[in-house]
């Protein structure tokens, strides 16, 4: 059936899943507002399948119609490899050198082409699987294609090296990028804030990059008052909370709630 603008009725889903939880946001994309946001945790001793029903049945934002839905998969099974090396037909072989891979494996790919990369990542079929049952038909990406796109266009005409981390509870990722030309993304794990300092100082020496000069902008779940933020400050010179004026203004949300969700606002 042809969707006509009377069958519209501007909403958009979007989901950001994890094996410890998950993340969503009601988009009303007529009056360009955020209708609800909410984040759920997941107990790692239940099935993920048990816990998204269980999310199902106590938000209700999440069983009404939507024009758009958008998955977000959030782990760290991916690569982002150049439209000049990517062949299609050959996906799995990019993820072997940096994660453990199975015959049995599903792999999918983003492509970003404003950029010329391609982001190869395993999604958690299982989760699509529970999700087709409640919707029907979205769409998925990587948690990382919308990160790393978004980092490469707040680099636009910037000829100095960028450094954003975007933390969350057990893990942060790394994006260097120079005037929208990605130089290094990497997922690290965590436990202490003394971890996060020595895997992005680690990361900082290998690019010759000076903890006097380099700038260095975080965002993700962190303030100004989180423990890897005041260690790193100690350390790091030019490290600020990313800007993110300009989201606060389209949204009308907070710097906290645009820091935390800048994934799930830009998706």
């Amino acid at each position: 059936m042809t969707e006509t603008i009377t069958s519209k009725n501007y909403k958009k889903l979007s989901l950001r899943i994890a094996h410890n939880g998950m993340s969503f946001c009601c988009f009303d994309t007529l009056n360009w507002e955020i209708t609800s946001c909410k984040s759920v945790a997941f107990s790692k001793y239940t099935p993920i399948e048990e816990e998204l029903w269980k999310a199902f049945v106590n938000h209700q934002q999440l069983t009404r119609p939507y024009d758009e839905i958008m998955v977000l998969h959030d782990n760290s099974f991916n690569t982002f490899v150049p439209d000049a090396l990517f062949d299609e037909n050959y996906i799995g072989s990019y993820l072997q050198y940096n994660t453990k891979v199975f015959e049995t494996d599903f792999f999918a790919f983003d492509a970003i082409g404003s950029y010329e990369l391609n982001n190869v990542y395993v999604p958690m079929m299982n989760v699509n699987n529970f999700l087709i049952d409640q919707f029907g038909a979205f769409e998925y990406k990587n948690v990382n294609s919308v990160l790393v796109a978004k980092l490469l266009d707040a680099s636009k005409n910037i000829d100095e090296k960028q450094v954003y981390v975007h933390v969350q509870d057990s893990h942060f990722e790394i994006v260097v990028v120079r005037n929208q030309k990605l130089l290094l993304y990497n997922s690290f794990e965590y436990k202490t804030p003394e971890d996060f300092l020595y895997y992005l100082l680690f990361t900082m020496e290998q690019l010759f990059l000076n903890p006097e000069t380099a700038k260095v902008s975080v965002l993700g779940k962190i303030d100004e008052s989180h423990p890897c933020f005041t260690l790193g400050y100690t350390y790091i010179r030019n490290i600020a909370l990313f800007d993110t004026t300009a989201l606060q203004e389209k949204w009308g949300k907070s710097q906290h709630e645009t820091l935390e969700h800048f994934i799930l606002f830009n998706s």
